[in-house]
């Protein structure tokens, strides 16, 4: 059944499909506890002008099931050198076991650490995917530049550039740090899994996954 930018975003147990495969993604290290993988730190790459740039996150996986929209803020605002507790973010986001209700709930939040109308949120109709897919390139390209991270809302199955499969049928939370080939290809941080905490994707594959939702870009 069709979403809204709205609907309520869970992220189960049963949501998440993961593939022996591993993944390419040098912008996190997902370390062996949850203190480390906090304190981890990775120098990335930063061209600027060439074609492709990636952010240091400060990675950090969820610590439920719910808690993913607070988590992606949490990462996105880490590449600014912020370190917010996502229990703090959750109580501002209105974030309850139904998860975290739209990306209009993230924005504020955003825009609250980072500057009045920094962020702003753009919703992908599920029938207008192909006329949004440039204008998703271009924001991811000009945040990154800028020296933020996209949040995205998304929901459904992704396949990311080496072949594994990402499922969050009942909607997810992810944050977008990087680029390459102009923005064609994105650099994903995904709190749900920090086996899996990074990975690359077609830009025209993320807009299929955002649809129906948005996402909060500068």
């Amino acid at each position: 059944m069709a979403t809204t930018l709205l609907r309520k975003t869970v992220l189960t147990a049963a949501g998440v499909v993961a593939t022996a495969g591993g993944i390419a993604g040098p912008a996190i290290a997902a370390q062996a506890t949850p203190a480390e993988r906090a304190a981890a730190q990775v120098v990335t790459t930063d061209r600027k002008g060439h074609g492709e740039r990636e952010l240091d996150v400060r990675y950090e996986a969820q610590p439920n099931f719910y808690f993913c929209g607070p988590a992606a803020a949490r990462n996105a605002l880490s590449v600014q050198g912020k370190n917010i507790d996502v229990h703090a973010m959750a109580e501002e986001m209105g974030t309850t076991e139904a998860g975290t209700n739209s990306i209009n709930d993230i924005t504020p939040v955003l825009n609250k650490e980072t500057g009045k109308d920094v962020y702003k949120s753009t919703e992908i109709p599920v029938d207008k995917v192909g006329d949004k897919v440039e204008k998703l390139r271009a924001d991811v390209v000009r945040t990154v530049d800028d020296g933020r991270a996209v949040v995205a809302n998304i929901a459904g199955t992704a396949t990311d550039t080496d072949g594994t499969t990402h499922a969050f049928e009942g909607g997810h939370y992810i944050s977008v740090v990087g680029y390459r080939d102009g923005g064609k290809v994105v650099t994903i941080a995904d709190s749900a899994n920090p086996d899996q905490a990074s990975y690359r994707m077609d830009v025209d594959e993320l807009a299929r996954w955002i649809a129906s939702r948005g996402y909060s870009s500068s």
